[in-house]
C-alpha cells in the first residue's frame, strides 16, 4: 500500500500531460531557456510539437509578427502543421487585425475561454471583443465566449469568412430585422444579388 501513492501520483502525472497537448499526437518538451523554434520566440518552459519535430504550441518570449499579426510578448500561441497560427490565446485585451480582443484567459489547456481561432491559410477565424464593436457596419457585442476546437457556431464571438467578411455576431442593438441580442448571420455573398442570367431575361 505503501507504494500505492507514488503510482497514483505518476499516473496522474501522464494523464495531466496528455490532456494539457492541444494535439493527440503533440510531443512535450521542457525548453530550458527562451529559444527560437521556426522563427518564432518560444519562451523557457513547456513547449509542444508535432510528431515529425515541427512546433505545435508554445508561449511567445517576445513580441513577434505571425502571418502579418502582431502578437504580443505572453501569448498562448497554437500553429497548424504547415507553421500558420491556429489558436491563439493573449496575456491581455490587444488589438489584433484592427479589433480589440479580449485577453487575460487561462491557457487554452485549461480553458476555452477568450481564444482567437485562424484558418488553416493563417486568416482570421473566430474572436471575443474586448468591447461592444461596430464590423463592417454591424453594432457587435463583446463577451465570455466557449469555443471548441475548429467549431465556429455560436456562442459569444464574432466569426468571419475566409476572406475576411463578417460571417456572424450577436448584436447589440437593433440591425438588419433582427433584435438586440440576436445572433446575426450573414451571407458570403449579400443576399440581394440577382444573377446575372435573370437580370438580362428582365430586360
Amino acid at each position: 500500500m505503501k507504494n500505492a501513492h507514488p503510482v497514483v501520483c505518476l499516473a496522474f502525472v501522464v494523464v495531466v500531460s496528455l490532456c494539457a497537448a492541444s494535439e493527440p499526437n503533440a510531443i512535450r518538451n521542457k525548453l530550458a531557456s527562451n529559444t527560437t523554434i521556426q522563427g518564432i520566440p518560444c519562451a523557457k518552459g513547456d513547449a509542444w510539437f508535432y510528431p515529425d519535430g515541427s512546433l505545435n504550441q508554445c508561449t511567445l518570449s517576445a513580441l513577434t509578427t505571425i502571418g502579418g499579426y502582431s502578437i504580443p510578448r505572453g501569448a498562448l500561441i497554437e500553429l497548424w502543421p504547415t507553421g500558420a497560427a491556429r489558436h491563439l490565446t493573449l496575456p491581455h485585451d490587444a488589438v489584433l487585425s484592427g479589433y480589440r480582443i479580449k485577453g487575460g484567459a487561462l491557457p487554452r489547456r485549461s480553458s476555452e475561454e477568450n481564444v482567437t481561432a485562424f484558418y488553416p491559410s493563417g486568416r482570421l477565424r473566430s474572436v471575443v471583443l474586448a468591447g461592444d464593436q461596430t464590423i463592417q457596419g454591424v453594432p457587435c457585442g463583446a463577451g465570455p465566449s466557449i469555443l471548441f476546437y475548429d467549431s465556429i457556431d455560436g456562442s459569444n464571438h464574432v466569426d468571419f469568412y475566409e476572406d475576411g467578411k463578417l460571417q456572424s455576431c450577436n448584436l447589440t442593438r437593433d440591425f438588419g430585422g433582427q433584435r438586440i441580442g440576436q445572433r446575426l448571420v450573414l451571407p458570403d455573398e449579400p443576399k440581394s444579388l440577382i444573377p446575372a442570367a435573370a437580370t438580362a431575361a428582365s430586360r
